[in-house]
């Protein structure tokens, strides 16, 4: 095998010329080729080239700090982004509101699966994902502003049945984050937490007839890698960058340094993770937390349901489920912010592809996933708020799929306070806006997709606890201390099916600042 060059970053940045579609590495603040995408930012604002790019990429990719895909957001440079999630690149979402390029958002999940079908030439993925979401071109096709006009969704019939297609696209230039490379360009990334669509991407990219850059931390002589540690083989490299800082080699950009935890390469004691103190999100933890039951696989979204893992821990009953995370890690404890991605003692990592096979295929018996807005439909937005783009990540993958879903979120927003006492819930401050409203803005989840397929759905707050019927939402627990009218269904822009006799109330015990003892 031929030795590879090894070339710096600015080298790298010349592979991308005007016009071509390039594809970068990264889950949130993890696996991000940042000296490259620096090299690549710095060309165009000196010479202002490459511009009218097209930019690829499935995950979120950024730490909202001008990282990941941040480094791209400079008008002229993109022509067109398709993406899986939004919320970590404010900037980029700046542009994409101006209308100041092409943007699509697609489910996560489906991204990654697309870089196979791309990589075997096929005419793109076939899936029911995202039907009856703001993803199905009925209805919106993923476009995300008034520039976007080509259809990369297409509504087809197989089989007598409805199904989404998301069209192929070719890739110049792929840009990937790995840990090691030898001197034939075999890349392994044990120090990664999470190996996403590595493979993936070095596939499509080479077979699209393009170049494939891997940044690593460090070039070895060639025999020294185990073979069962290469996740990316030199037949499919064409240059490696090694990391210009150690910064741009974090394992998670803003955290120094490198947690063996979430590698497997040690196990710490569960005891040394703190619990958290009590709040509205550990109240929304605990009540979702009751929902556990022993021997399941689960998924835990960003935000809020992070607590459910953190109340399983000290309620003692952690390991009576098997955590997931859509990048790849399966066991251990799903870690949030920017190290969203990994696992602390996780116990397989896959690749992101693998694992959304997984979940797509109803694989997962227990969905936790964020409320921004519900409406009378039962049909939830975590997307797009206004000039505010967060992009629909793999949550449409996992809540259409999940057998069954569990939405957690406050009742309001912006500004709620609350404390408790004796086993009861006072509201200090109401939030300023509803949350629980008359139709949402866009379609993340469909509550009539729902239905359709007989999927359990419910929906958690600080102060009610409501289920998704046939007829509707069913408002079925309500928190000790909360004023049913007032501070419930007041608070609504719809009215929920009420049973006789009125909602159960919610177990005091989630109201205290001690342990429930719910195992």
């Amino acid at each position: 095998m031929s030795v590879k060059p090894i070339i710096s970053a600015a080298d790298a940045a010349k592979f991308v010329q005007d016009g071509m579609t390039f594809i970068t590495s990264g889950f949130v603040a993890c696996e991000m080729p940042e000296s490259c995408n620096k090299a690549l930012e710095k060309s165009f604002l000196e010479t202002g080239h490459p511009r009218d790019l097209t930019l690829f990429y499935a995950a979120a990719q950024g730490n909202r700090d001008g990282s990941g895909a941040d480094h791209f957001a400079h008008e002229g440079m993109l022509k067109r982004v398709i993406g899986g999630h939004y919320n970590m690149v404010p900037e980029l979402g700046k542009l994409i509101f101006d209308n100041k390029l092409e943007a699509y958002n697609l489910p996560q999940g489906t991204l990654s699966e697309l870089l196979r079908d791309i990589a075997a030439h096929k005419v793109g993925t076939i899936t029911h994902v995202g039907m009856n979401t703001f993803c199905d071109p009925r209805l919106q096709g993923g476009k995300l502003n008034d520039v976007t006009k080509e259809d990369i969704v297409e509504l087809v019939n197989i089989a007598g049945e409805e199904r989404l297609l998301y069209k192929s696209i070719h890739l110049d230039v792929g840009y990937i984050r790995g840990t090691f490379a030898d001197e034939h360009g075999n890349v392994t990334l044990e120090r990664e937490c999470a190996t996403c669509e590595a493979t993936s991407i070095a596939q499509a990219v080479h077979n699209c007839g393009g170049k494939v850059v891997v940044q690593v931390e460090k070039v070895v002589a060639a025999g020294n890698l185990d073979p069962r540690l290469v996740k990316i083989p030199g037949i499919y490299v064409d240059a490696i960058v090694v990391a210009e800082s150690e910064e741009d080699q974090s394992q998670c950009q803003g955290t120094p340094g490198y947690d063996p935890s979430m590698t497997g390469e040690i196990r710490i004691p569960l005891g040394a993770i703190p619990a958290p103190k009590l709040s509205a999100k550990k109240i929304m933890g605990r009540r979702a937390a009751m929902e556990l039951e022993a021997d399941k696989v689960v998924n835990l979204g960003i935000g809020a349901p992070e607590f459910v893992s953190a109340v399983a821990n000290e309620e003692g009953i952690g390991d009576y489920m098997t955590l997931t995370v859509e990048a790849g890690p399966i066991g251990g404890v799903p870690q949030g912010g920017n190290k969203f991605g990994g696992s602390i003692n996780v116990e397989a990592i896959l690749d992101q592809p693998y694992q959304f096979d997984f979940y797509d295929g109803g694989g997962v018996d227990l969905a936790f996933l964020g409320l921004a807005e519900c409406d009378k439909h039962g049909n939830i937005n975590v997307s797009k708020f206004g000039p505010r783009l967060a992009g629909c990540g793999g949550f449409i993958n996992i809540t259409q799929n999940a057998k069954k879903v569990f939405f957690i979120g406050t009742f309001t927003a912006g500004g709620l306070k609350e404390h408790c006492e004796d086993g009861k819930l006072i509201i200090d401050q109401e939030g300023r806006q509803k949350k629980l409203i008359d139709t949402v803005e866009q379609i993340t989840f469909s509550g009539e997709y729902a239905n359709k397929t007989g999927q359990p759905v419910m929906y958690i707050t600080e102060r009610a606890v409501f289920k998704l019927e046939k007829d509707g939402i069913h408002l079925i627990e309500i928190a000790p201390g909360i004023d049913l009218q007032t501070q419930v269904l007041d608070m609504m822009d719809f009215t929920p099916i009420i049973p006789e006799g009125g909602p159960k109330l919610m177990d005091e015990r989630i109201f205290r600042d001690e342990p429930m003892g719910i195992k």
